[in-house]
């Protein structure tokens, strides 16, 4: 005969269900005497019944096995909080930095000018104050930069002065050199000019030229 599956909920008779108590805690007792023994674990096992009578095993002694839980069990939490206490800790951080915030967003709108009609005379003075050393302060760091853009100009100058001289220099050269060489060409083409007898044509003609007067 086939049994049927036990369904995982209280069972509502009383007889019934004192009668699978009794049967579960002798197997579960015997189980954990079985691996006590086939493993060499330690192993201690508690049962309270409904009525509140206790039911336990020990491989060893129910004391010291509590004991060495306790100590590990202390340990473990030491060196992992628990999930809820760091939620906590997180929640609690969350909402110190949104009031951080909502802080820094005001009087950033009080230094812009919003947000004043609830402002004492004491906090007006305050800001007056602060944007004093604000409007100081941005002063400072413009002359520093208007001096830093001025000395990249200076330099920049020389260098385009410095560039400038070399070119001056490289054109003057080459000047002197274009003289040299047109003085040569124009005796060339004086020498050119000089009337020659020379006289270039066919053999029948050289004869019948016209002597010069």
């Amino acid at each position: 005969m086939v049994r049927g599956k036990t369904q995982m909920r209280r069972i509502e008779n009383a007889t019934s269900r004192q009668v699978t108590f009794s049967k579960r805690r002798n197997g579960l007792l015997k189980k954990a005497f079985e691996l006590s023994v086939l493993c060499d674990a330690e192993v201690a096992l508690i049962i309270f019944s409904p009525r509140g009578k206790l039911y336990e095993f020990a491989s060893s002694s129910m004391h010291e096995t509590i004991e060495r839980y306790q100590k590990h069990t202390k340990e473990i939490q030491a060196n992992n909080p628990p999930v809820e206490h760091n939620m906590q800790h997180l929640k609690q951080e969350a909402a110190c930095m949104m009031k951080k915030i909502e802080q820094l967003e005001t009087s950033k709108r009080k230094l812009l000018g919003e947000g004043l009609s609830t402002c004492s005379i004491d906090e007006l003075q305050q800001l007056e104050q602060q944007l004093e050393r604000s409007v100081t302060t941005i002063r400072a760091r413009k002359m520093q930069v208007y001096k830093q853009q001025i000395e990249h100009l200076k330099e920049k100058g020389k260098a385009l002065a410095a560039e400038n001289a070399v070119l001056c220099e490289k054109t003057k050269g080459k000047g002197s050199n274009e003289e040299r060489t047109i003085a040569p060409s124009a005796e060339i083409s004086e020498v050119s000019d000089v009337e020659t007898e020379l006289f270039i044509g066919p053999p029948e003609t050289r004869n019948k030229r016209p002597l010069p007067k």
